[in-house]
């Protein structure tokens, strides 16, 4: 059996990871994996958040519901957080980074308001996701994308496409 690497596309929500996540998997026939769909298909929740008005993940969950799959590889994985996957799991990971005006542009039209939409902003000032999958990963396998344009979007294609057809020239 072929082997395929395993992407995880991570960042403050509003950058852009599952515009790219769908387009990377029908580029590269890879499967696609959104986080919050697999825990809303799955109710993998534990409890609600009053003040973010949100379900909280039971992140232990996830990692069963997932793990199968991480091992048999070729999934590209979209989430906001990354420290909650094992290392193991992943071959690269990408952290969309977009900026902040838009960011807050984006958020707003989704209806973020108040905490939420400045929280968010402020992790993308301060670069947190990026810090957090730096802590969590291996330096080497974490890059930033920038991620505002259109053209941002399919120069992150190519680059990530030329990346797996690499990698599978690699190991396979």
């Amino acid at each position: 059996m072929r082997k395929r690497p395993n992407i995880l596309l991570t960042g403050t929500p509003g950058v852009g990871k599952t515009t790219l996540g769908k387009e990377l998997a029908q580029r590269t026939g890879l499967t696609y994996v959104n986080i919050g769909d697999l825990a809303q298909e799955g109710q993998l929740y534990d409890g609600y958040d009053e003040e973010y008005q949100c379900p909280i993940l039971d992140e232990d969950r996830v990692v069963d519901e997932l793990d199968e799959k991480m091992v048999e590889g070729g999934q590209i994985v979209d989430y906001h957080g990354c420290d909650l996957f094992p290392e193991r799991w992943f071959h690269i990971v990408f952290v969309l980074r977009t900026d902040n005006t838009q960011l807050y542009t984006r958020l707003e039209s989704r209806g973020y308001t108040g905490k939420k939409l400045q929280d968010n902003v402020q992790c993308e000032i301060f670069q947190t996701i990026y810090e957090e999958a730096v802590e969590a990963y291996n330096e080497e396998i974490v890059h930033q994308l920038p991620s505002n344009t259109p053209d941002d979007l399919e120069r992150n294609l190519e680059q990530i496409v030329q990346w797996t057809e690499q990698w599978m020239k690699d190991h396979n």
